[in-house]
């Protein structure tokens, strides 16, 4: 076969429910299927996304899919990325709808731009039964340099950056990591307008709760990791570690502020429960106090290591 001229890489795990119809819109492009391929890595799914979704599959386009044990995002990027064979490189996430003009709309981006990153528009929707228009608008902005959730670039620029950093094995970074190392390289992140995604971001309910708790202590241990590896002001900025930030809330968890946000969003029995958008928002400013908990507690431990 010859080579296509754009390959989709994107990872799942246990994405049961969404990767269907990720995968539909994929196969449904305005582009000529002889001129894209979709590279899916399933990193260690257990809720038989393989067995009940991908293997079911009906792809009209050249499809790989490889399975992985569980090794985290980067080292599934890294998987897909050796098994690309187009020019260009698109990124996306399992929880993303294609529009049917997404990879044409790249295409067209690096017609123009050949050396170059191509970033689209993300709009959020809670349903992806529900659409709103796909129109490009402030809300869709995102200044991420970088941000696998709507992003293409020249397959051989990424192999000249190093691909993405294995050492990244719990959440966030890794994408803006790789950014960062294509920048100083002189590429430039240019914005699609036309080339848009839906994201499915559905308002948390109660039992996702400790999950995003969980999820913002992860993301504040690799956000220590990536300053140390680009100590940068734009790094220190991105990811919150600046003397205000981390000051600030330091003092609100020495008030007990957390805590207080920790039992509205998960009231005890006896007091009932708060109202679930009060419970929303505390649940929201909970996660980002455990964020910086956790940052200055990983700063606090490397800074004693070394």
């Amino acid at each position: 076969m010859s080579a296509p001229l754009i390959t989709v890489q994107l990872c799942t795990y246990n994405r049961r429910a969404l990767l269907g119809r990720v995968m539909s819109a994929l196969f449904a492009q305005t582009l000529d299927p002889q001129d894209y391929e979709i590279v899916l890595v399933d990193d260690g799914s257990t809720d038989g996304t393989y067995e009940d979704v991908i293997a079911a599959l009906h792809p009209t386009c050249a499809l790989t899919v490889v399975r992985q044990a569980n090794a985290g995002l980067a080292a599934g990027r890294n998987a897909g990325i050796a098994r690309a064979r187009g020019d260009l490189i698109m990124f996306m996430d399992d929880d993303v709808l294609a529009t049917p003009g997404l990879l044409a709309a790249h295409l067209r981006c690096h017609r123009t731009n050949p050396r170059a990153i191509c970033r689209g528009g993300v709009i959020n929707v809670e349903s992806f039964d529900e659409l709103p228009p796909a129109r490009y608008s402030w809300r869709n902005y995102s200044g991420a340099y970088f941000w696998t959730t709507n992003v293409s670039v020249p397959l051989a620029l990424l192999k000249e950056a190093g691909c993405f950093d294995e050492r990244f094995r719990e959440y966030g970074w890794e994408d803006l990591d790789v950014g960062l190392r294509l920048r100083h390289m002189g590429v430039p992140s240019i914005l699609a307008k036309d080339a848009l995604v839906y994201h499915y971001k559905p308002a948390p309910q109660p039992e996702a709760f400790a999950g995003m708790a969980r999820q913002a202590r992860a993301q504040a241990r690799t956000a220590v990791q990536f300053l140390d590896k680009h100590p940068h002001w734009r790094v220190a900025l991105a990811t919150g570690q600046v003397a205000p930030a981390l000051f600030w809330s330091g003092v609100t968890g020495a008030l007990g502020w957390p805590s207080v946000l920790e039992r509205l969003a998960k009231p005890d029995s006896a007091d009932g429960a708060a109202p679930l958008r009060l419970r929303r928002w505390a649940a929201a400013r909970f996660a980002r106090a455990e964020y910086y908990r956790e940052l200055r507690r990983e700063r606090a431990q490397r800074s004693a290591r070394s």
